[in-house]
Order: C-alpha cells, then sequence, then structure tokens
C-alpha cells in the first residue's frame, strides 16, 4: 500500500467512524474477508467473521436508533465515548507503524479527526431533533449513511480524491461546529426558559 493509499486509509477510517462506526467496521471487515482488499496487518482482525457479525448487529441497533430523534441523541451522547477512541485505533492500525511516536501521533490525529466528525453529526442531529415531525431527521440520517458510503468507496477507489474531499468536509466542519454550538445553546436558554415559565 502506498503512501498516499495509507493515509486515505487511516483518515477515511476514522472520519467515518465519527459518523457510522459499526457500519464502517461491518463494510470493511466484510471486504477484507472476501479479498476485496488489503488491509495492514494492524487491521486483520477486522476480517474476522466474530467481529463482522458483532459490528454487523450493532450497525442494525444503530440504523434503528438513529432514526428516532429522542433515542438518536441519547445514542449519541454515549458514543462521544466509543467513536472517537475507535476512530485513533483505526487510524493508527492504517499506519501500523512500529515508532512509538508515528503511532501515537497518528491515534491523536485519528481520535480528533472523529470527534469532529461525530460532534459534527451529533450536534446538527441535535438541532434537527427538536422539529416534532420525523420527516427532517430520517433524511439526515439516511443522507448520513450515504455520505459515509460514497466516503469510504473514495478512500478505496480513489485515495487522492478522496483527500480532497476530506480537506473540504474539515473545513466544513470548522465552519458549522461554533454555529451548530450558538444553535444548540438557544434551543437550551429557550428550553430553560418555558420550564420556568411553566413552574411560573
Amino acid at each position: 500500500m502506498d503512501a498516499i493509499s495509507s493515509v486515505a486509509l487511516a483518515t477515511g477510517l476514522s472520519w467515518a467512524s465519527g459518523i457510522r462506526l459499526y457500519a464502517t467496521v461491518c463494510l470493511i471487515g466484510i471486504l477484507a474477508k472476501f479479498g476485496y482488499i488489503q488491509l495492514p496487518d494492524a487491521l486483520d482482525v477486522l476480517s474476522n467473521p466474530y467481529l463482522i457479525g458483532l459490528s454487523g448487529l450493532l450497525f442494525v441497533v444503530e440504523f434503528i436508533a438513529d432514526k428516532s430523534p429522542v433515542v438518536d441523541s441519547a445514542w449519541d451522547s454515549i458514543h462521544t465515548f466509543i467513536r472517537i477512541p475507535a476512530g485513533a485505533l483505526l487510524a493508527m492500525g492504517a499506519i501500523n507503524s512500529a515508532d512509538p511516536l508515528i503511532a501515537t501521533s497518528v491515534a491523536l490525529l485519528g481520535g480528533t479527526l472523529a470527534g469532529g466528525t461525530h460532534f459534527a453529526k451529533s450536534g446538527s442531529r441535535a438541532l434537527i431533533n427538536t422539529s416534532p415531525e420525523p420527516f427532517s431527521n430520517w433524511t439526515a440520517s439516511f443522507g448520513e449513511e450515504g455520505l459515509v458510503a460514497v466516503g469510504l468507496w473514495l478512500m478505496l477507489a480513489h485515495p487522492a480524491l478522496f483527500l480532497v474531499f476530506l480537506v473540504i468536509f474539515i473545513a466544513g466542519v470548522i465552519w458549522l461546529l461554533p454555529k451548530l454550538w450558538r444553535g444548540i445553546r438557544l434551543v437550551w436558554q429557550r428550553t430553560a426558559g418555558v420550564g420556568r415559565s411553566g413552574v411560573a
């Protein structure tokens, strides 16, 4: 695997983990199991049938949970502590370096990338979930799954193009996160105001 493909694999897996961790692990594991892709030795575990089955089962649970606004927000909150370290581990495994400095640096960058995508996803969905109708939530959920599918395909088929896509995505996240935070804070303030009015 050349340098560009290795970097694309490391960043792609951590990026996708922040949005759909279990789908990413399951899909990459299946592709590796049946010989469609060659993974670094450190990621060979992804092709283990047990791990494929477990990640597939968890993906089904996540697929259902992600379509319900209340459950989705709780699911995202819990997965703050799962997606980010998983993204770090997958990035480190993709680079597969014996140098502790490189391995640690890659893990930190992978975790940061997974965190950025996770908070962009969970923040935008927290705002969408304030809507009483379910259709915007469903549209966003299916859109995220489509985005991950396209991103992973680019990562494997056109790694250089994926890295360009990733730079654009990161720039978008940097622009979006402060706005999401302001929107969430405004919703909290309004909710607290309504709560105080109700008590009064």
